[in-house]
C-alpha cells in the first residue's frame, strides 16, 4: 500500500513542509533563518514521512507531530522558549483546522471522519483528505497571523510564555472532550471548534501586543539612562570650559607678576615663575588640546579618573582639523562609552603595574578613527557589563554600534591575551555639528 500511495504522500509532505516553514517565517521573519537549514529540512521530512505512513496511537502520533514542527522551528535563530511556544501554537492551530476539515468531509460524505478509527482499522483516506484540506485552510489562517505579527525579537519573562500556553492546552483538552462525548457532530460542534481557532489566533495578537509594550518600556528606560549619561558628559564639558576660563584668568595675574620681575631685572625669579606657571597649566589641562571640546573634555576626565585609580594612560591624539563632522551628542555616546568601559575594566586588574589604557584618536578628511585598548583581569573579556543594574549599563556597546550604523561606520572588538581592543570608524556627515 505504501508504494501505491507514495506519490500522494510525497506531495502532502512537500505541502506540509512548505506550510510549516511559511508559518515560522511569518512569526519569526526571514531574517531569523539560519544559514544552513538542510539538516532541519531532512529531519522534518523524515518525521513527516513517519507521521503520514505509519499507523500509531494518538499519543505517539501527537509526539511525532510536535517533534516534526519543532524540527522546522530549529531552522530559525530565535530563543528556545519562543520556538517552543510557537511550535505548540502551530500544533494546536493545525489540530483545530484538522477537526474543521474532517467535519466538512463528514457533512459531505455522511461519514463521521472526526473519529478516524473505523471498524476495519485506521481510516487512511479520511486521514489524508483531512490533512490536504487542513493545509488549504491553514494557509488562510497563517495569512491572518502575518497581518498581526510584527516579528519582534524582544524577550519576555518566562512566566508570560507559560501563561500564553494555557489557551492552546485548554483548547486541545476541550476539543478532545467534545469529540469524545458528542455523538452529534452538528453546526454547534463546528462553531465551537471555530471559536477555539479564533481564540488561538488572537493569542498571537495579544502576545505580540504585550511584547510591543514591554519593548517600549525597555527602550524608554534605556533612553532615560542614556539621557542621564549624556547629562553627565555635558557636565564634564562645562567643567572643562570653567577650567579653561580659570586658567586664562590666573595666567593674566601671573603675567603681571612676571612683568614686575622683568622691570626689576630679576630674571631668575621671572624664569622660575614662568616654569611654575607652565607646570600648573599643563597639570590643569592634562596635555589634551586637540581643539575639539568633546574629545578634550572626555579624555581629560578619563585621565583624571585614571590618575586617581593608579591606571597608566597613553594618549595619541591627532586630528586632521578641529572640524569633526560628527554630532556632539553622538560623539559623546561613542567616546564616552568606550572610555568608561576601559576605566571599568582597568579597575578590576589586581596588579597596579598592569593597569593600562591606550587612547588613539585621529581623523582624516572623511572619517574619525577611535581606538581604545585596555588591560583586563581575565584572559578574554566578557561583553556583558559588570556594573550595578546591568540591564541599563549593558547597553554601552549596543549604543556605540547604533551610532556606527547611523553614520555608516563600523565597530571592531578584539579580545585576548588579557587585552581588550575596541576600534570604531565614523565617516563624517556633512550635516552634523562639529
Amino acid at each position: 500500500m505504501i508504494p501505491y500511495n507514495l506519490p500522494i504522500i510525497l506531495c502532502v509532505l512537500l505541502v506540509m513542509g512548505f506550510q510549516t516553514n511559511f508559518y515560522f517565517g511569518s512569526v519569526f521573519g526571514k531574517s531569523a533563518q539560519k544559514p544552513n537549514r538542510t539538516v532541519y529540512f531532512i529531519l522534518y521530512g523524515l518525521l513527516c514521512f513517519v507521521y503520514l505512513v505509519f499507523e500509531m496511537s494518538s499519543v505517539f502520533s501527537s509526539a511525532v507531530a510536535l517533534l516534526m514542527i519543532f524540527a522546522m522551528a530549529g531552522s530559525y535563530q530565535v530563543e528556545i522558549k519562543t520556538k517552543v511556544i510557537f511550535s505548540i501554537l502551530y500544533a494546536v492551530l493545525m489540530t483545530l483546522v484538522s477537526f474543521i476539515s474532517l467535519f466538512i468531509f463528514s457533512a459531505i460524505d455522511s461519514v463521521d471522519y472526526t473519529n478516524l478509527e473505523s471498524g476495519n482499522g485506521f481510516d487512511r483516506p479520511g486521514f489524508m483528505k483531512g490533512i490536504i484540506l487542513s493545509c488549504i485552510i491553514m494557509f488562510a489562517v497563517i495569512q491572518v497571523i502575518r497581518l498581526i505579527s510584527k516579528r519582534r525579537s524582544f524577550a519576555l519573562p518566562y512566566p508570560y510564555y507559560i501563561f500564553f500556553l494555557i489557551v492552546p492546552f485548554i483548547s486541545i483538552y476541550q476539543i478532545n472532550v467534545l469529540t469524545t462525548v458528542s455523538s452529534n457532530k452538528d453546526i454547534y460542534y463546528f462553531m465551537a471548534i471555530l471559536g477555539f481557532l479564533f481564540l488561538n489566533v488572537m493569542v498571537v495578537y495579544i502576545f505580540d501586543t504585550i511584547i510591543d509594550k514591554f519593548q517600549f518600556m525597555h527602550e524608554n528606560a534605556q533612553l532615560q539612562h542614556q539621557m542621564n549619561y549624556q547629562d553627565a558628559n555635558y557636565e564634564k564639558t562645562v567643567h572643562s570650559f570653567k577650567s579653561i576660563k580659570r586658567i586664562i584668568h590666573d595666567t593674566h595675574q601671573q603675567f603681571l607678576y612676571i612683568e614686575e620681575c622683568i622691570r626689576r631685572n630679576d630674571s631668575a625669579a621671572a624664569l622660575e615663575h614662568i616654569k611654575v606657571t607652565l607646570n600648573k597649566v599643563e597639570d590643569a589641562y592634562q596635555r589634551v588640546n586637540t581643539g575639539h571640546l568633546v574629545i578634550d573634555a572626555l579624555v581629560t576626565n578619563t585621565l583624571n579618573i585614571a590618575q586617581a585609580n593608579g591606571i597608566r594612560v597613553d594618549t595619541r591624539l591627532r586630528l586632521h582639523s578641529q572640524a569633526v563632522h560628527i554630532d556632539r551628542y553622538d560623539l559623546c555616546v561613542v567616546l564616552g562609552n568606550m572610555l568608561d568601559n576601559a576605566i571599568e575594566a582597568s579597575k578590576k586588574v589586581k596588579v597596579a603595574e598592569d593597569r593600562y589604557i591606550l587612547i588613539q584618536i585621529h581623523s582624516s578628511e572623511s572619517a574619525l578613527f577611535i581606538r581604545i585598548l585596555n588591560r583586563i583581569a581575565q584572559e578574554t573579556a566578557s561583553l556583558h557589563s559588570q556594573k550595578p543594574d546591568p540591564e541599563y549599563h549593558g547597553i554601552g556597546l549596543t549604543n556605540i554600534s547604533r551610532i556606527c550604523d547611523k553614520y555608516g561606520g563600523n565597530m571592531t572588538i578584539e579580545s585576548g591575551h588579557k587585552e581588550f581592543n575596541n576600534m570604531v570608524v565614523l565617516p563624517f556627515s556633512p550635516e552634523s555639528s562639529i
